[in-house]
């Protein structure tokens, strides 16, 4: 790789994270920490606003962009590849949003790229979600992103009714079933709901506040450590 083009990825590496170590630079780039702490150096002779040091980490100060970026061909290639796996998989809102973002993608891309890139064949027939699955993944969705309390009717692997009041903190996808991770109320616990046993659910005015020992952060530390863990049942 030559420097310029080093330079210039170094850059959308630290634009692109919170906190970018020169290790973590190193490897991406394959070159050695040292060639990161030079390079860094340079760019902020240069007028980039990269803030932080050697042993702690980089992020770039605000005000500063980029051009327009150029995708190369194999980025192009991954992006249609994943946006159309995506749109199998996701409800119909944010499959609707991948489609007008890749529409978004392709338009900037030379006539010969965008035509290499759409020619992929790889497909991924929509029938992986059923629609029932797909109307409900979009309202917990949008509770887990403003952190609204959920009332659920659920059935168990029984068929056993409950209601619960939870806290919704994500959304997973195991590869046959999509998963709710939340703080239930009523256990006082982490619990996992899967997405096609909600019988029905209502988001509801009142909001959460994220609390020490109940958040998405606790729940991936301390419940998916255990052994044997995987899609939820309430």
């Amino acid at each position: 790789m030559r420097r310029a083009d080093r330079l210039f990825q170094i850059v959308q590496l630290i634009r692109g994270r919170r906190l970018s170590t020169a290790d973590f630079l190193a490897k991406r780039l394959e070159v050695s920490a040292r060639t990161i702490y030079r390079d860094v150096a340079d760019l902020q002779h240069q007028g980039v606003p990269i803030e932080g040091e050697a042993g702690v980490g980089y992020r770039l100060g605000a005000g500063f962009d980029l051009p327009p970026l150029m995708f190369s061909q194999g980025e192009a290639n991954a992006l249609v590849a994943a946006a159309r796996l995506a749109q199998s998989w996701l409800d119909t809102g944010l499959a609707g949003e991948v489609e007008s973002a890749l529409g978004k993608i392709l338009s900037v891309l030379p006539p010969a790229a965008r035509a290499a890139a759409e020619a992929q064949a790889l497909y991924a027939p929509a029938v992986a979600v059923d629609p029932r699955t797909q109307a409900l993944l979009r309202p917990l969705r949008e509770a887990v992103q403003s952190r609204h309390v959920v009332r659920l009717n659920y059935a168990d692997e029984q068929g056993r009714p409950s209601e619960r009041r939870v806290r919704p903190l994500g959304c997973f996808y195991w590869g046959k079933v999509w998963t709710l991770s939340t703080w239930c109320e009523l256990r006082d616990d982490f619990r996992g709901f899967r997405v096609d046993r909600i019988v029905s659910l209502d988001v509801l005015d009142e909001r959460f506040t994220v609390e020490p020992g109940r958040s998405l952060a606790d729940m991936l530390r301390h419940v998916w450590g255990r052994p044997g863990v995987g899609p939820g049942g309430g």
